[in-house]
């Protein structure tokens, strides 16, 4: 079980985000505990002014929102008795089980997961201590559930996260609510995760998933009036059924969000180039033989999807790294020149093997530029909109790339330098 914790000002928010999963059929309420009344007498109103009439008892305590997330393995399936014990236990291990709090069970994930929603005031009016919660407190709870009620270890789970399960995969009815569910539910995963910043790196992580965001052609209303739509793609990578608009969906991923996010992530990913640089130069390292398909492959194990652009003799001209782990796109001239398409097939070449014509297995790795000029060599790639983004399992997301308490690493202490020179 992997739990997740967030503290901030969006109570309202994060109450309708879980009702509106309601209303569209992809959620349910499951219980409303140390609430005046049972569940089926609360009406939707009831159900917020609840928790806004607690947080309320101590107006000093601006950020008093409480979303937690709990995630089991897709091979689980807990019914709903058993997701109510285990979010009261879960609960009282963290110190908040006389609180009142929301119970949702979604549907709208590859994975049995649920949301709880509380506020950090308890009932007489004071604050509830959350500094380092998920370390303090979270973690022990989490896995003494996983022993209580005989879960999949959240370590057994971290193994297997770079498994992803494409949204065409679930037959949706293109055209319909239920192509419109499949997208969210994949845009709700990655856009505010992963680190991009240009639309054809989002591309880069969304065709895996079957989905594509398109500004449609140039002399299209909707590249003119700077819309996007996002697209279904079948198992040959060609758009299915009836675009939808971004502006449609709930949290409205548009062009001028994905501007926004393009900006901020392009300072927050530049720490995440190491991991890739260093696999890649590993790779060359150890392989006498080294050829472009290989160093695909030997990248998925180190959960990084290599995304081949070729012209249509097959030439390479392009490439772009996704790092799942770290949940990050770079275009290889921005890991640095040696890294480049270019640079890769010379790496190649001169270890003594020919340089392969790459043929993909999706043919559809030209819709990735859709509305972007590039040319990597070169280093230049512009948005069609102009010059310019953060992480499988909330209506709000994080910008970390997995929870710290996953991780398996300790903060490394700094190291006192002597007060000045010896004499």
């Amino acid at each position: 079980m992997v739990a997740r914790i967030k503290i901030k000002d969006a109570l309202a928010t994060n109450f309708y985000y879980n009702e509106n999963k309601v209303a569209q059929g992809v959620a349910e309420c499951l219980a409303a505990e140390n609430y005046p009344s049972d569940l089926k007498h609360l009406t939707l109103a009831a159900r917020l002014k609840a928790l806004q009439k607690t947080a309320s008892l101590n107006d000093k305590i601006r950020v008093n929102s409480v979303h937690i997330s709990l995630n089991f393995d897709p091979s689980e399936n807990p019914s709903e008795e058993r997701l109510k014990e285990i979010a009261a236990a879960y609960m009282d291990g963290i110190g908040f089980g006389s609180q009142p709090y929301l119970v949702y069970q979604h549907f709208d994930a590859g994975h049995p997961h649920i949301h709880i929603l509380t506020v950090k005031v308890n009932p007489s009016g004071r604050g509830i201590d959350t500094h380092n919660i998920a370390i303090r407190k979270s973690e022990p709870a989490r896995k003494a559930l996983e022993i209580q009620f005989n879960l999949v270890k959240a370590e057994d789970m971290k193994r297997r996260q770079f498994a992803l399960k494409p949204a065409y995969a679930q037959k949706v009815q293109y055209g319909k609510s239920e192509s419109r569910r499949a997208i969210a539910n994949v845009l709700e995963a990655i856009l505010e995760r992963y680190k991009y910043t240009s639309l054809s790196e989002l591309n880069a992580i969304l065709q895996q998933y079957n989905i594509m965001a398109d500004r449609g052609r140039e002399s299209s209303r909707t590249f003119q009036n700077h819309g996007l739509l996002y697209r279904i793609l079948d198992e040959n990578g060609k758009p299915v059924g009836v675009p939808i608009k971004a502006s449609s969906f709930y949290n409205r991923p548009t062009l001028a969000f994905l501007q926004d996010r393009f900006k901020l992530n392009e300072e927050g990913r530049q720490p995440l180039k190491r991991r890739l640089t260093n696999a890649i130069d590993l790779y060359f390292i150890r392989q006498q033989k080294p050829s472009v398909p290989d160093l695909s492959r030997a990248m998925e194990k180190e959960g990084i999807h290599v995304v081949l652009r070729q012209n249509e003799l097959g030439v390479l001209y392009g490439i772009t790294y996704v790092d799942h782990k770290n949940r990050v796109v770079f275009n290889g001239s921005d890991l640095g020149k040696e890294y480049s398409a270019k640079a890769i097939q010379e790496r190649c070449k001169a270890n003594g093997n020919t340089i392969e014509v790459i043929q993909l297995a999706n043919h559809h790795e030209r819709n990735l530029n859709q509305g972007t000029i590039h040319n990597e060599d070169d280093h230049t790639e512009k948005s069609s909109s102009g010059s310019l983004i953060s992480e499988l399992m909330d209506p709000q997301h994080d910008s970390e790339t997995m929870p710290y308490e996953l991780t398996g690493k300790k903060k490394a202490r700094k190291k006192r330098r002597p007060g000045g020179p010896k004499i």
